[in-house]
C-alpha cells in the first residue's frame, strides 16, 4: 500500500507542476497577443489620420476649380470685366 500511495502522490505532484506551467505559459501568450493587438490598433488609428491631410488639398482644389468655372461664366455672360475677372481669379488662387 505504500508503494501505491507514493505512484498516487507522484502522479498529482507532476500533474499539478504540468497544469500550473501550462496554465502560466497561457497567460503569458495571451498577454503578448493582447498587447500586439493594442499595438495593432494603435497603428491602424494613426494610419487614417496620416492619410487625411492629402484628401484636403484635393478638395480644396476642386473648390477652387469650380469657383474659376463660376467666374468664366459670369465674364461669359459679361457680368464681370475682364479687370475684375482677373482679379477675382487672383484672390481665388493667391
Amino acid at each position: 500500500m505504500p508503494g501505491l500511495l507514493r505512484g498516487v502522490a507522484r502522479t498529482a505532484v507532476v500533474a499539478g507542476t504540468a497544469t500550473a506551467v501550462s496554465n502560466r505559459v497561457s497567460r503569458r501568450q495571451a498577454g503578448r497577443w493582447a498587447q500586439q493587438d493594442y499595438e495593432q490598433q494603435q497603428t491602424y488609428q494613426q494610419a487614417p489620420a496620416q492619410s487625411a491631410p492629402p484628401a484636403a488639398p484635393s478638395d480644396e482644389m476642386s473648390d477652387k476649380i469650380a469657383q474659376l468655372k463660376q467666374l468664366g461664366e459670369l465674364k461669359t455672360q459679361g457680368v464681370l470685366t475682364e479687370a475684375e475677372f482677373e482679379e477675382q481669379k487672383r484672390r481665388i488662387l493667391g
